[in-house]
């Protein structure tokens, strides 16, 4: 048992945030935490952290452990580049490297087993520290979060906040603490690199408890799910998905008993309003009485149903078949982001993917001439009303209350009709008379999709909208746009969202944009044997596996070590010749080709190392 929270209990002020909580870390286990925002998620993982401290309850933690929290990995020394700050992390294998160094000197004087022996253990260990593809590494993840080969000799000052949370969450996934912690690590992501650190979760050697509303990269990452609600925790061991079946089924099993309760008490207080007022039946009445008294109740169990929205989007007239026509539309502020063409029909249903600053967002702005084309031209077809939905300006500040703000943009509704459409996205009571500057991001999003559902458009074009939802709220806007009757053409980076509503994708990646006529499932498919076809001409140009070394005679060991050295030659040559590409513009001016040659790089220095140690070994 790596760490362990016995009745556990967090207070702000006199409100309790979680009480009694049970919470367990095993071995390498992957642990999801879900519950609705504002359900104490992230002050529990700050608990777990020693950022925060519980307020009862017993904590305990194996000895040596260490815990890896984001908000924890300041980088105080703004003056180093980002480099100098990365190679931190590798001090360790450092200090074991110049350890080996002077035990393979002491080796050319002193062949004993015991030296032998020390050196062995050593290798080994240097092995398991990563110690030969350390640099690989450290390149691998950095430029997999958005960076370039050449930001990693810029200092840290020059970067935003945003950037340096990012070097920061690097450094992190490079430290490989025994248990890590990571809050919502797949915001702001795009969907190649949400992809990669999933694989890099999953991987992930040691225990990894994660706080997301990302369901497919939890369904993917996760071994043990703990459903935090109503101020308790609830563990439940699977992915996302055999959680949602388990929590279903759960629930339905107590309101089936809840309603047998209550229809056993119905039938207790008749009986007992039927005979308490008759002598001979006086007793009978009062034992009932006792034992409702004594009868443990069955809370009503509230579903998730009692706290999400719940609504329609309808258009106002249908439109045309024809919806957007795009020709050759040049997309791109001060330069050519991407050049579209494509064709919108009636009921499509699109989702726009790539990379981050692929121009995903400034195509659908595009589309809303909110930026001016390049070049190119669009077309709306007849009867067709677009509605808009920007994930920024969803973030806006209004000193207006939520009810001022829908009913100014539309003042032909009274008062109860604006009301009600609020109430339907969870604004009920006196939650209609807060400004909008308090509002949290999920509630801005709520109402942007009230504004959104008043225009009644039949075309909308939505991007990012699932951006500061729960999971739930994820959930109901799928349901409301999945019976949505007239088109609809989003960006976004959430694949389970993708997944459950696109009927095509587009794709824009490297200034080039691709229509694909196909779920996202199949998408997915048809890009899986594209990549196994691009692996399958690597493996079939690389060097083939040596075959085992057997005895040999005398002048046969003689043969084999001249080959090795011939081989160690060959490697030394290609090494140099592989190095001075760097200097070529085409890598230095491209990180992927450059983060590939610098895999090559670490493969020849593992190769010559393997084969130093086969040198060794045949010439002792």
């Amino acid at each position: 048992m790596l760490y362990q929270v016995s009745h556990a209990s967090k207070f702000f002020g006199a409100d309790p945030v979680f009480e009694d909580v049970k919470f367990e870390i095993k071995g390498t286990e992957k642990i999801t935490i879900v519950g609705r925002n504002g359900c104490g998620k992230t002050t529990f993982l700050k608990c777990l952290s020693g950022e925060l401290n519980f307020d009862n309850g017993t904590v305990s933690i194996m000895s040596g452990t260490t815990v890896g929290y984001l908000a924890q990995k300041v980088l105080e020394h703004e003056e180093r580049t980002v480099e100098e700050e990365l190679r931190t992390v590798f001090e360790p294998v450092f200090r074991m490297q110049e350890e080996l160094n002077q035990v393979s000197e002491l080796m050319k004087t002193d062949a004993s087993e015991k030296t032998l022996n020390r050196y062995a253990v050593l290798q080994e260990t240097f092995e398991a520290m990563n110690g030969y593809n350390w640099e690989s590494e450290l390149r691998t993840v950095f430029t997999r979060f958005g960076f370039s080969e050449a930001d990693l000799s810029r200092r840290i000052g020059e970067f935003s906040g945003g950037q340096k949370t990012r070097i920061a969450f690097v450094r992190l996934l490079l430290s490989k603490p025994d248990i890590l912690l990571l809050d919502e690590p797949t915001n702001h992501l795009d969907l190649e690199t949400i992809e990669w650190l999933e694989g890099y979760v999953k991987k992930y050697p040691k225990a990894v408890v994660v706080v997301s509303h990302d369901r497919m990269f939890l369904d993917h990452v996760t071994d043990v799910v703990y459903d935090m609600e109503f101020g308790t925790m609830t563990r439940y061991v699977g992915n996302y998905t055999s959680f949602t079946e388990q929590k279903r089924n759960n629930n339905e099993r107590r309101m089936a008993a809840y309603q047998r309760q209550q229809k056993d008490i119905e039938r207790l207080e008749a009986l007992i309003e039927k005979f308490r007022y008759k002598k001979n039946k006086a007793a009978f009445a009062q034992s009932k009485i006792k034992y409702l008294d004594r009868m443990e109740k069955i809370e009503k169990p509230q579903g998730e149903n009692d706290r999400t929205f719940h609504v329609q989007f309808s258009p106002r007239v249908k439109g045309g078949e024809k919806v957007l026509t795009i020709d050759h539309l040049k997309i791109g502020y001060d330069h050519l982001l991407a050049e579209v063409t494509m064709n919108v029909r009636r009921g499509d249903r699109i989702a726009v993917i790539g990379p981050n600053g692929c121009g995903k967002s400034t195509f659908v702005k595009t589309l809303m001439d909110l930026v001016e084309p390049l070049g190119g031209e669009f077309l709306y077809g007849h009867q067709i009303e677009a509605g808009y939905f920007d994930q920024q300006l969803a973030q806006f500040s209004s000193g207006k209350t939520v009810l001022e703000e829908l009913w100014d943009e539309h003042p032909d509704l009274d008062r109860t009709e604006i009301r009600c459409v609020l109430g339907r996205f969870l604004f009920s009571a006196d939650d209609v008379f807060k400004t909008v500057d308090v509002l949290s991001g999920g509630e801005k999003v709520r109402l942007s999709l009230a504004k959104l559902l008043l225009q009644h458009a039949n075309f909308l074009i939505l991007d990012e909208p699932t951006n500061h939802l729960d999971i739930p709220g994820k959930e109901a806007l799928e349901e409301a746009l999945s019976s949505f009757s007239g088109t609809i053409l989003f960006v976004s980076h959430d694949r389970y969202f993708i997944s459950r509503l696109a009927t095509s994708v587009l794709k824009i990646d490297q200034g080039v944009a691709e229509y694909y006529p196909l779920d996202y499932s199949e998408y997915e498919e048809v890009q899986g044997k594209a990549a196994i076809a691009e692996q399958a001409v690597v493996t079939e140009n690389a060097e083939p596996a040596q075959p085992r070394q057997k005895a040999l005679s005398p002048e046969g060991m003689r043969r084999q070590i001249e080959k090795v050295e011939r081989r160690i030659t060959e490697k030394e040559a290609l090494l140099e010749e592989k190095r001075a590409l760097r200097y070529e513009p085409e890598y230095y001016q491209d990180y992927q080709k450059m983060n590939a040659l610098e895999e090559e790089i670490d493969q020849i220095h593992n190769d010559l190392s393997h084969l130093m140690e086969e040198w060794e070994k045949l010439s002792a």
